[in-house]
């Protein structure tokens, strides 16, 4: 099956699903066939974000002024379902559907007219380095500092956990320009850090427990000097600017969550009927079919909402609460399908030669990026 099985998906048009046609025929020469090598060099290479650069892959919202397609996010949307949904680890929503919207939205002209058009081949890969290692969630407690000095920032610090580390030309730093300041997140901005800057340095390509080929790194500044120009818009705003794109960066949680899910309900139904158990196959038990009849009402439910949001989100209407319920919802249904699926499919689910649990390792960590799943229910509750 493929998400052309999906019916009644209303949030596309005819425009959107033959970019769909590009993207999969891409990931399926391209992608799939490299991605045992990646997992295991624990690397997606540069050279792979260039091809997808090649075909429009990456940033279609950038406007055509900045080299980019200027399409809507529907169409990010359709790379990151088919990223998911074909096994390919390239963190190529982060770019395309969080830095470069920072860029687009705050960037300087000279900033804008550099950077974006290298977002957008594949040229420059890109990350934002937010977390630290003594903060998660609570960004207002970050320690990393940019200190004026003449006209130039001093940036000192240290990050971790951070898509993209190890491969990345371009790091948006969040850091403090005022340290003193009351409440704490007046006092933060946001930096372009070049990754050829002198005091940068990469740390270790961190061993997580899923995603194996989804770089995440540390990353260290030791006064690192950039020009005063590299302010992402104004200083003292980061904060706001953060927030304020927090929506559409959960929506594209919940739509990678979403097509992890489809995929291996997909991929159950197909084990079980093959699965030979007594004197015939595990599909035949009533348990296998009503656990899997559960799983495909949850996963029709998820595609209407999933539409509904991205609808809401191109009408520039979707708010933050929405954001934060869409990321809660869809990857609390995530872990069930897959958990459930893993279940099914029997002693061959905990081994790492079948998708299924690769599947299930790589989900865990849903529920914790982008704000944990516990702070959704904070952001909903408080405008309750």
């Amino acid at each position: 099956m493929t998400l052309d099985d999906v019916a009644g998906r209303f949030a596309y048009d005819d425009d959107h699903e033959a970019f769909r046609q590009t993207v999969r025929s891409f990931l399926r020469k391209e992608g799939v066939p490299h991605v045992a090598e990646w997992e295991a060099d624990r690397l997606v290479p540069p050279a792979f974000w260039r091809a997808a650069g090649a075909v429009g892959m990456l940033c279609p919202t950038v406007p055509a002024a900045y080299g980019g397609l200027g399409l809507d996010f529907g169409y990010n949307a359709i790379v990151n379902e088919e990223l998911t949904y074909n096994g390919v680890p390239a963190g190529f929503t982060l770019q395309s559907d969080i830095v470069a919207g920072y860029l687009e939205h705050y960037g300087s002209e000279e900033q804008k007219r550099y950077w974006l058009p290298r977002m957008v081949s594949g040229e420059t890969i890109s990350a934002i380095a937010m977390t630290e290692p003594g903060t998660g969630s609570d960004l207002q407690a970050i320690r990393t500092t940019a200190r004026r000095d003449g006209n130039h920032y001093v940036v000192n610090g240290s990050k971790t956990y951070i898509t993209n580390g190890q491969n990345a030309d371009l790091i948006l730093v969040v850091a403090k320009t005022d340290p003193a300041a009351q409440p704490a997140y007046k006092g933060m901005s946001i930096i372009l850090v070049e990754a050829d800057r002198e005091g940068f340095r990469r740390g270790r390509k961190l061993d997580k427990i899923g995603q194996d080929a989804a770089d995440t790194s540390e990353l260290f500044f030791d006064d690192v000097r950039v020009p005063m120009t590299n302010c992402l818009g104004i200083e003292g705003k980061g904060f706001v600017y953060l927030m304020s794109q927090l929506p559409q960066e959960r929506l594209s949680i919940a739509v990678g969550a979403q097509a992890s899910a489809q995929k291996a309900f997909d991929e159950t139904v197909a084990f079980t009927k093959d699965r030979k158990a007594f004197a015939g196959v595990v599909f035949d038990f009533q348990n296998t079919r009503f656990v899997l009849a559960d799983l495909k009402t949850k996963l029709q439910v998820g595609w209407a909402h999933l539409d509904w949001a991205i609808r809401r989100h191109l009408a520039r209407a979707l708010t933050n609460e929405e954001g934060a319920a869409a990321k809660l919802w869809h990857t609390d249904v995530q872990w069930e399908v897959i958990d459930a699926c893993l279940q099914l499919h029997g002693g061959a689910g905990y081994m790492n030669e079948y998708p299924i649990a690769r599947a299930w390792r790589a989900a865990r960590v849903s529920r914790i990026y982008g704000g944990t799943n516990e702070i959704m229910k904070e952001v909903i509750g408080r405008k309750l």
